[in-house]
C-alpha cells in the first residue's frame, strides 16, 4: 500500500496541483497492471493538500509502473521545478517493511513526525533501496529496472529522462 501527498507550498503550487489532477485521475481510470485500488482524497483545505491511497498486487507492478510513461516524465518534471508544490510518499509492504520520501514538505507530517530522517542519497536513493534496507529479503531476488533518474544526474542538474 503506497500513501502519497501533494501539498501546495506557495501559490504557484495551486497551478502544479490542479495539472496534475486529470493525469493522476487518469491512474484511477487506466488502473495499470497491478493496480488494485486507486482512492484519492483531502488532507486539508489550507494550505492544499491533496493524497492517494493506492493498493498493489506487489512492488514490482508498483515499480514498473513508476518506471514507465506518464509518472516517468511527471517525476522528471517535478525535480525540475516543484512548481510551488512539495510531494511526499510512504509505501508499507504485507510482509513487513516501509520506505518514504518527502521533498519540500516544510513540516513533520506522517513518518517524519516520528522516524528518523535520512537524505535521499546513496543507498537510500531510489524506492527500492530504501525498501531493502527494512525488508531485504523481498527484493534480493529482483533486478532493479533503470532509474527514472540517476543520482548522479539529479545532482548534475541534468533531469532529462534516460
Amino acid at each position: 500500500m503506497i500513501l502519497l501527498g501533494m501539498r501546495v507550498n506557495a501559490l504557484a503550487g495551486v497551478r502544479t496541483l490542479l495539472g496534475f489532477g486529470p493525469q493522476i485521475a487518469r491512474i484511477g481510470q487506466d488502473m495499470p497492471d497491478g493496480l488494485l485500488s486507486h482512492e484519492t482524497f483531502l488532507w486539508s483545505l489550507l494550505p492544499p493538500h491533496f493524497g492517494i491511497r493506492q493498493y498493489w498486487r506487489d512492488f514490482a507492478a508498483l515499480e514498473s509502473w513508476a518506471r514507465s510513461a506518464p509518472h516517468r516524465e511527471w517525476w522528471t518534471a517535478f525535480l525540475r521545478n516543484s512548481g510551488g508544490t512539495g510531494f511526499w510518499h510512504e509505501t508499507y509492504f504485507m510482509r513487513g517493511g516501509v520506505e518514504a520520501v518527502f521533498d519540500d514538505i516544510p513540516q513533520p507530517i506522517g513518518l517524519m513526525r516520528f522516524a528518523p530522517e535520512r537524505p535521499a542519497k546513496g543507498g537510500m536513493f531510489t524506492a527500492r533501496q530504501r525498501a531493502a534496507a527494512t525488508n531485504s529479503t523481498g527484493f534480493a531476488d529482483r533486478p532493479a529496472p533503470a532509474p527514472v533518474l540517476t543520482e548522479e544526474d539529479l545532482h548534475s542538474g541534468n533531469t532529462s529522462s534516460p
